[in-house]
């Protein structure tokens, strides 16, 4: 997987927030957010990129877990495969869950003005992303032939 300058960027200017004061979380909280979106928005578009590249066997199975109205996964569906969009499917929740709890941690930190709270919310973002990182890797090499 290609490193994506979006998520390069904000996890610089994370790692560099953590030692903020108050008054620059205040100033630069904008700035935060606004990196933290484009990182996001740039690993859900890999991410679909590379599901796109999937065949259309793969494709069907993992819709069919993910969406309850979606397509039915096939009975004579591969073994292998169904493990396959699984362990994806399973690498795409943890990430999910883990942006949505950065997320939160964020928006706690603004409501109390929480520098500790704000320092967290960066270290679980950075943690977000490398669960992307890792689930969209997975979604690329273990795609059983």
């Amino acid at each position: 997987m290609r490193k994506l300058p979006e998520v390069e960027e904000a996890r610089a200017l994370m790692t560099e927030a953590m030692a903020w004061s108050v008054m620059k979380w205040l100033r630069e909280k904008k700035r935060v957010r606004k990196a933290a979106d484009e990182a996001n928005a740039a690993l859900d578009q890999l991410n679909q990129t590379v599901k796109a590249n999937w065949n259309h066997a793969a494709r069907t199975a993992y819709l069919g877990l993910t969406q309850p109205t979606g397509p039915r996964e096939p009975q004579a569906i591969d073994q292998d495969l169904r493990q396959f969009v699984q362990r994806v499917k399973e690498a795409d929740d943890q990430a999910s869950r883990a942006r949505m709890d950065a997320e939160r941690t964020f928006d706690e930190a603004e409501r109390l003005l929480s520098t500790s709270l704000a320092r967290e919310g960066c270290q679980k973002a950075i943690r977000s992303w490398d669960l992307h990182e890792k689930a969209i890797r997975r979604a690329e090499t273990d795609l059983p032939a």
